[in-house]
């Protein structure tokens, strides 16, 4: 008999797995994001003092449109990040939650990483540096 996998157990087993290598501080907190269906969630953490910072939300006050696509993520990243400068903060730790690291995930860090609170990802630093040196990269290969 073929066993049904319990997707949230999987997840939760996975940012178990995460958070035992990250670690938010005062100098370097923890950007934490959770998506459901229809909603995503990020929030800042400094795990020594137990602490949440600053946080966004597609359910918060200023976000009418729909809260489950790619625009509404990059939505939430640029506001988390400019709460952040409010607060004082220069750097963060990305927290995945146990997600896939793409679609609605990644446009949070992305809007995160375009404010400069995040350095870029190694696929991200590539494409940049092929870009300078004038190669064409992976998204614009020639044809």
């Amino acid at each position: 008999m073929v066993s049904l996998v319990d997707r949230n157990a999987r997840r939760r087993r996975v940012h178990a797995r995460i958070r035992k290598r990250l670690r938010g501080t005062a100098a370097r907190p923890r950007l934490a994001v959770f998506r459901s269906l229809r909603h995503i969630y990020a929030q800042v953490i400094d795990d020594d003092a137990q602490r949440t910072l600053a946080s966004a939300s597609t359910v918060g006050a200023g976000f009418s449109e729909y809260g489950g696509n790619v625009a509404a993520a990059t939505k939430v990243g640029e506001m988390i990040a400019e709460r952040l400068r409010e607060a004082g903060v220069a750097q963060v730790v990305f927290d995945r939650g146990g997600h896939n690291f793409k679609g609605r995930v990644r446009a949070v860090a992305e809007a995160v990483q375009r404010a400069g609170l995040l350095p870029p990802t190694r696929e991200r630093r590539a494409r940049e540096e092929a870009a300078a040196a004038g190669k064409p990269g992976k998204a614009r290969k020639a044809k």
